[in-house]
């Protein structure tokens, strides 16, 4: 009988090799351990980026990483302050010290430090956000360009709110408010001027499709939306929105979305789903761009997608059991292999890889995810689903999973299929850069 095993047992399938974002693939941190900081945002200081959020494995405490690159993410001393359940703590510097500012018991708490990343402490009670005193969800942060700060909630029978941060670190006044439906996780960012508001729909853990709304003035301005950001069956590419990350690189702006892929309970199996942003501001429209693989060069501010891949079809490998070759015309050759019941199995022989961790990039189509997965093998390892090791598993067609190849061309990959949920596979591209 077949074992499948889930990401816990996943040690001996790769470790962490951190060259490109893998929107819903598991993120190791410099440590190898699954970078835990969901809700969250990123702030950068001098060359520095630091992330901060959630610890799902750790009792919702507050986490934080920092890189230099925004692939390579190194623990800080965790946690933040050993508060518990403070939900999607997002950084604040209205004043000369660091603040933490998230949700506990639905309202709102402050963490206070003189450093950005360590020794924070609790600066106040929980504030209750007017007005009605109504309390909260989610908790979004925006910085202006002239330097202040706000807080986004979404509170008032889940109108988004805006609320701007005092000098001194206390909630201010109510600039704005979004009323225009049920919505939670809001982000904000500018562009040209234009205050773009990113926010979900309330769907629980189940993703959904965000919207977008717009507005030429921050303080009491009129909103106008809501708008896509993306084809609404995808949801998001199975996100929720946690934060909009600006990098101003020397070459390009590039704008990024940051959203959290969910498991079915907000738990330590949850996963991101980073993607670059496109923006038209004539029409002030905002898309996310997908991409199985990317990576942003941290410097120049371009986005970088791999160049050097290594492809074997389908239809090459040895197909045994149900498995059948022909015709597909969503397959780049129109060809793949046709995998009917869970005795279909393709076997690639003679893959070369490089020595040690290696994106994978498995091309599949998936005509009922609900009916059944794909899984693999790798060099007579004991099979694993897909799906543990990227949640993008079943949803789009190309899948990068990092996996643990011998150097030279010894490798072999096993493909195959349980349930019915009718799968076609192309083929598979070993990364190379």
């Amino acid at each position: 009988m077949l074992t499948l095993l889930a990401f816990g047992a996943l040690a001996a399938v790769a470790s962490a090799a951190n060259s490109w974002i893998v929107p819903g693939a598991a993120w190791m941190s410099t440590s190898n351990t699954k970078i835990d900081a969901h809700g969250g945002m990123v702030l950068k200081r001098g060359d520095t980026f630091y992330w901060v959020g959630q610890a799902a494995s750790h009792s919702v405490q507050p986490y934080m990483y920092t890189s230099k690159n925004l692939l390579d993410w190194t623990p800080c001393t965790n946690p933040q302050n050993p508060i518990q359940w403070l939900w999607r703590p997002k950084l604040a510097k209205p004043n000369g010290s660091f603040w933490i500012y998230g949700q506990v018991d639905r309202n709102v708490q402050a963490l206070k430090s003189s450093s950005i990343s360590d020794n924070y402490a609790v600066a106040g009670s929980k504030v209750t956000l007017p007005p009605n005193a109504y309390t909260y969800s989610d908790t979004g942060m925006f910085a202006d360009d002239d330097g202040t700060w706000y807080l986004l909630t979404s509170a008032d029978h889940n109108n988004v709110q805006i609320n701007k941060i005092n000098s001194d670190g206390s909630i201010g006044t109510r600039v704005n408010v979004l009323a225009k439906g049920a919505y939670e996780a809001p982000g904000m960012f500018k562009v040209g001027g234009i205050y773009y508001l990113i926010v979900s729909g309330k769907t629980g853990w189940r993703s959904n499709p965000n919207q977008m709304f717009w507005t030429d003035k921050l303080a009491g301005g009129s909103w106008n939306g809501p708008y896509p950001i993306a084809p609404e069956a995808q949801k998001t590419y199975n996100s929720q929105n946690t934060f909009e990350l600006t990098v101003v690189g020397s070459k390009k702006t590039t704008y990024v979305y940051m959203g959290d892929s969910w498991d079915s309970k907000g738990g330590p199996d949850s996963n991101y789903v980073w993607l670059p942003m496109s923006v038209d501001t004539g029409t002030k429209k905002v898309t996310l761009d997908y991409h199985a693989q990317w990576k942003l060069n941290a410097e120049t501010g371009e986005v970088v997608l791999p160049s050097r891949k290594r492809r074997y079809e389908a239809e090459h490998a040895v197909v045994e059991g149900r498995g059948v070759v022909g015709r597909c015309e969503r397959c780049l050759n129109r060809r793949g292999v046709h995998a009917a019941d869970p005795s279909a199995q393709v076997t690639f022989h003679n893959i070369i890889g490089l020595g040690g961790p290696q994106w994978v990039q498995f091309h599949y189509h998936v005509a009922n995810r609900t009916s059944g997965e794909a899984h693999i093998s790798v060099n007579d390892a004991p099979a694993v689903n897909i799906s543990a090791m990227n949640h993008r598993a079943g949803y789009h067609h190309v899948v990068p999973v990092l996996l643990d190849l011998k150097s030279g061309g010894e490798n072999r990959i096993v493909f195959g299929v349980s349930g019915e949920a009718g799968v076609v596979l192309e083929g598979i591209e070993v990364v190379e850069d």
